[in-house]
């Protein structure tokens, strides 16, 4: 398969994948009655912190702001593992589908879960049964939709 068209069936897949992910989150949310996570906002706090930067703005338009680039460092996450799928698949890595879902959904919240942990935003260790559900479920929806996405768009040849 092209490399070209490898790349785009998983920027597509992970696409799909985030939004697979974000409506699994929300029906969480909607259904637990449990509020959003400050964890996005918080790991922009820390990596503007670590490099120095100011995000500009009062309190509250700072706080949206960080809001805002949180959810758009998880889209970047899951985008980006979307094409690592796509471009492995090009490589000749073409697991069953439970394997592929299962890697690219683990791929993804090592993305994102892994940055939090390194900057002291959460400590996964110290996560609850519960917490550890609550992270795993949604990412595992979105390894099976980006998988399941790449894996029709760009077909196994042979």
């Amino acid at each position: 398969m092209a490399i070209g068209r490898a790349l785009l069936a998983g920027l597509a897949g992970g696409a799909a994948g985030t939004t697979a992910l974000n409506a699994v989150t929300y029906l969480d949310m909607a259904v637990r009655g449990r509020g959003t996570s400050s964890t996005p906002q918080d790991t922009v706090e820390a990596i503007a912190t670590k490099a120095g930067w100011s995000i500009p703005g009062d309190q509250q338009t700072r706080e949206n702001r960080d809001a805002g680039l949180g959810a758009l460092i998880g889209i970047l996450a899951g985008v980006g593992v979307g094409a690592a799928l796509g471009v492995a698949q090009a490589a000749g890595w073409r697991p069953l589908l439970i394997i592929g879902g299962a890697a690219a959904g683990a791929g993804a919240m090592l993305a994102t879960d892994a940055p939090m942990a390194m900057l002291g935003v959460s400590d996964p260790r110290t996560w609850s049964v519960k917490d550890w559900i609550s992270d795993a479920v949604p990412h595992l929806a979105y390894g099976f939709v980006a998988a399941a996405v790449v894996r029709s768009i760009a077909p196994s040849e042979g």
